[in-house]
Formats: structure tokens, C-alpha cells, sequence
């Protein structure tokens, strides 16, 4: 059997586990397991465990190990032993799809005709089968024709398309004695080959009968019917390939956060601590940030009356510069954030869609060129109750079809469920008239739980240090001098996770969707369309 896991280093401060550096495929198989049935014989199973006392251990040091398998107190179980190979397998970049049929197999049974299967095995590096795929059982048929079935790259021959593979094609007996007809040896290179020149077919061998009949050919012949290769690329592919990524940050200015001159406004303007926007807006946008490759975020505003008319603004640049709204990187944002509160005035009501359609237009300008070069993500920030929820929903429903994702960072402690039904993680978002998403874009993140998990964090490492937020006041505030100082809610690791959980996710499934592959690779002849993998 194998298991997938991920190596990474060890464990960061607090028991956060590191980041993955590769993924590690692990196969287990047991020697001289003991016989507890008394009329046949045992059913195994292994259960693997990573985590002991609360914390991680690394069970990957050696690419090779067997051990003594124990019973209770220590005692060792016969000569049983389970021996358990590590592979990494972080190449992974695509999955295969294979249909096999036979032709004139030996006939095994007496009464009747072989009931056929095929399975197919990798050739590991210590020579040992790892089986791949076992195919169904066609009753009574000496030219069977098995079902389609579709493999990973990785697993098929570690992403090593030279490595040798087996096929071994049995008559299926009921009391697992099953009959052996024949085999051959191929790799997936002489696989896709043979099938685009047509000859995609092997002798079914059985080496004893080749060995004593000097007339003996096979015992059959084996088809490749159909191979089709999927590539799947990754997110690091598509951002390799040049694709950049583009933020937007939509900032919640209605009445509900409170009067900015109250100290329990979320908005609460104070010269010496950042309100709870600030911090989220920092925060959050300092982990966007590293994404956006010309560092420059479009920076918006609704639900505020604006200048010079005072009419209310779903839909305003927080610079009050409608021509070039964006702000460089976040700390453009904070200045424009400061200096925009005082002359707007809060107002209402908490409409969404708007500003998701503005970004929405964008994302369709860049739908049309047919390349994966742009993606768009929207930052809003808001303290909680959607009043046009359903032409949010709407325009959701329209964006998923876009090259965009959006975060809605949940700001105070308001009820945040018309928030959890947008992010459609316990089922898809429907449009008021029925439509679904084509995928779920949407990510909410609360941000009153980050603060709890950097307080938890503060704890466990055993810190009462309170970092301050990266925060250049206000130039009537200032006066000559010029503040810099920084402030995490969570952890990094923890806050990074929370916010970008599902972005690579989302990028790679439009793109994959559409067909695209990252820039400059385009997809080769015979290949099929892109997959998907985060």
C-alpha cells in the first residue's frame, strides 16, 4: 500500500508545522505477518502516525526502513516485520488516462471461457512491483475490454516517464488462486509512442510456456485502446509563467462601524493606536502584498457620503482621484485610508455588489485576451450584515466565471453569517434565479479569530510583547516626525494560511478550466487540456 504525505522541516515555535518543502509518497508492505483467522488467512491494515503529545514527528530520515513489528509489552511478533520506502514525488504534473482491451487470451478454465483481469505495476528503484492499477474482471471473455481508468503521473512511474512498468493479465478465481496468463514489460515513453504510431500492442508472455515450447508466442495479445495525458499545473507554474496577480481593497464606510470620534467606533480615530481596520487592513494586506508583482493596490471605498457634493458612494477611491485609484503597496493604502476618513461621512447602506462588479469588468477585459496573464483579487473589509445580498450573490455567481478571486475580511464583532453563506464552503452559492458558481471564489476570513490565535500563540511561546503596526501617521498628526512601527494579530504562518488558504486553489481552477496553461508553454500536440492541482 502507499500513503501520500508532505516533508517539511521541523516544527515552528508555538507547534505550527513548517512548510511543506516536497511531497513524499510512502509504500508499506509486511513479511511474516502472523495468522489470526483459523480457516484462512489474515486481513492486514496498517495505521500510520504522525503526531504524538501534541507534537510532530518526523517519520520520513531514511528513503528505506524495516522494522520488527511488536506485540503487547515489547514482545516481538514472530519474525513479522513492515519495511516502509519513502519517494518523493513532487514532480507530480499530470495524470494519465488508459483503456486496455486483449485479444485471444489462453482459455484457464474447463467448462468454460477465462474470466480476465489486468494489473499494472511500477518498477521501483529497489526492483520491487508497486501495483498502480488492478483492473475489473470480464466474466467468460478471451477478448476482454476493460473499462477506462485514470492514474497520476506520479504514481504511474514517479513522474520518471522511462521507468519501467509491468502488466500482468490473470484468470480471476473466486478463491484467490487466480490463474496467470501472461505479462509484458513497457514504459509510459514507449507507451505514448507506440500509441501515436498506431502499434500500441504486446505479446501477453507467459515466460514458463516460452521456456519449454519451442513453438510458443504468447498467450495472447494486450491493446492500448486510448492514452490520453492530462499535464496539471500548479500555481507556482502559472506565476513562473509571468501571470500577475492584481489586488483590490474595497474598505466598509457605513454608519454601522460607528462614529470615527467614538473609541468604540472601528473606525476610532486616535494619533496613538491603529483602529481595528488598520489592523486589519495591514495585516491582511501585508500577506496580499507579496503576490502583487508591481505592488500597487486599487483602493476603494462604499457606503460613505463623499465630497464635494456629499452624495452617498457605493463605489469611490478612498484618494478621491477617480482616473488612478490605485495607492502604492499597503502603506499608500493606510495614507489614503487616513486621510479620506475625515472628510467622508459614514453613511449606508452596506451595499457589495457594486464594487464586485467594478472589479468584475476589469477581470472580463482580461478574459478575452485567451492567456492566463492577469488574475484579479478582491480585498473587501467590512463589519458585517450584506444589505444587497442578492445582487451580491449575483454578481459572485457572474465573477466565478472571471479571472478573480475575493477575500472578505470580517472586521468587529458583528454576525457574520450572510459572510459564511457567500463563501460557499458548505455548498455552492446559487444566484437569486438558480444559478451556480462555477466555482467557489469567495474567502472569508474573521478577523477577531486571528487576534485570538496570535494570543494563543503569544502563550505559547510564552511572550507578553506586543509588536506595533507598521503605521506612518497622518501628516497633521506627525507634524515633522514620521512613525514606523508594526503590529501581527497572528502569527505569520497562521495568518498567511487564513487568508490565502484557497487563492492557488481558485487561480489554478479557472485556468484549468478555461484550458490555459502557464505563458510560453502552450500545450503540446496529442496532449489533452490542463488539469488542475493547489
Amino acid at each position: 500500500m502507499s500513503a501520500g504525505s508532505e516533508r517539511g522541516a521541523a516544527a515552528t515555535p508555538g507547534g505550527l508545522p513548517a512548510p511543506c518543502a516536497s511531497k513524499v509518497e510512502l509504500r508499506l508492505s509486511c513479511r511474516h505477518l502472523l495468522d489470526r483467522d483459523p480457516l484462512t488467512k489474515s486481513d492486514p491494515s496498517v495505521a500510520l502516525l504522525q503526531q504524538a503529545q501534541g507534537q510532530w514527528v518526523q517519520i520520513v530520515a531514511q528513503k528505506k526502513v524495516t522494522r520488527p513489528l511488536l506485540l503487547k509489552f515489547g514482545r516481538n511478533a514472530g519474525k513479522s516485520t513492515i519495511t516502509v520506502i519513502a519517494e518523493d514525488i513532487s514532480g507530480n504534473n499530470g495524470y494519465v488516462e488508459l483503456s486496455f482491451r486483449a485479444r485471444k487470451l489462453d482459455d484457464k478454465d474447463l467448462f468454460s471461457k477465462s474470466d480476465p483481469f489486468l494489473e499494472l505495476y511500477r518498477v521501483n528503484d529497489d526492483q520491487g512491483l508497486q501495483l498502480v492499477y488492478r483492473t475489473e474482471v470480464v466474466k467468460n471473455n478471451l477478448n476482454p475490454v476493460w473499462e477506462p481508468f485514470k492514474v497520476s503521473l506520479s504514481s504511474l512511474c514517479s513522474c520518471e516517464e522511462t521507468r519501467p512498468l509491468k502488466c500482468l493479465v490473470w484468470d480471476y478465481d473466486s478463491r484467490g488462486k487466480h490463474d496467470f496468463i501472461g505479462e509484458f514489460s513497457t514504459t509510459f515513453e514507449e507507451m505514448q509512442k507506440a500509441f501515436e504510431e498506431g502499434q500500441a500492442q504486446w505479446d501477453c508472455v507467459n515466460p514458463k510456456y516460452k521456456q519449454k515450447r519451442r513453438s510458443y508466442k504468447n498467450s495472447g495479445v494486450v491493446i492500448l485502446a486510448d492514452l490520453k495525458f492530462h499535464r496539471v499545473y500548479s500555481f507556482l507554474d502559472y506565476i513562473m509563467g509571468g501571470c500577475q496577480i492584481h489586488f483590490t481593497v474595497a474598505i466598509d464606510f457605513t454608519a454601522s462601524n460607528g462614529d470615527p470620534r467614538n473609541s468604540c467606533s472601528l473606525h476610532y480615530i486616535n494619533p496613538y493606536q491603529p483602529n481595528e481596520y488598520l489592523k486589519a487592513l495591514v495585516s491582511v494586506g501585508e500577506i496580499c502584498q507579496d503576490y502583487d508583482s508591481d505592488k500597487r493596490f486599487s483602493a476603494l471605498g462604499f457606503g460613505a457620503r463623499i465630497p464635494p457634493k456629499y452624495e452617498v458612494s457605493h463605489d469611490f477611491a478612498i484618494n478621491f482621484n477617480p482616473e488612478d485609484d490605485e495607492c502604492e503597496g499597503i502603506q499608500g493604502v493606510v495614507e489614503a485610508y487616513q486621510n479620506c476618513l475625515p472628510r467622508v461621512q459614514l453613511y449606508g447602506p452596506t451595499n457589495v455588489a457594486p464594487i464586485i462588479s467594478k472589479v468584475a469588468r476589469v477581470a472580463a477585459a482580461e478574459e478575452s485576451t485567451g492567456e492566463a496573464s492577469q488574475y484579479y483579487i478582491l480585498l473587501i473589509l467590512t463589519d458585517g450584515v450584506v444589505t444587497d445580498m442578492a445582487d451580491t450573490r449575483e454578481a459572485i455567481v457572474r465573477a466565478s466565471r472571471l479571472p478573480m478571486s475575493i477575500i472578505i475580511v470580517g472586521v468587529g464583532n458583528a454576525d457574520f453569517t450572510d459572510m459564511q453563506v457567500l463563501d460557499g464552503d458548505d455548498g455552492v452559492l446559487r444566484s437569486p434565479r438558480g444559478e451556480p458558481a462555477l466555482r467557489d471564489i469567495v474567502q472569508f476570513v474573521p478577523f477577531r479569530e486571528l487576534k485570538n490565535q496570535r494570543e494563543q500563540h503569544e502563550r505559547l511561546l510564552g511572550s507578553t510583547t506586543r509588536l506595533p503596526l507598521l503605521l506612518p501617521t497622518s501628516a497633521t498628526q506627525r507634524g515633522t516626525h514620521s512613525t514606523h512601527v508594526r503590529f501581527y494579530p497572528a502569527s505569520p504562518a497562521a495568518l498567511a494560511k487564513c487568508v490565502l488558504a484557497e487563492v492557488p486553489k481558485q487561480v489554478v481552477e479557472y485556468y484549468s478550466h478555461r484550458g490555459l496553461p502557464p505563458r510560453g508553454l502552450g500545450v503540446p500536440a496529442g496532449e489533452a487540456s490542463p488539469g488542475c492541482t493547489s
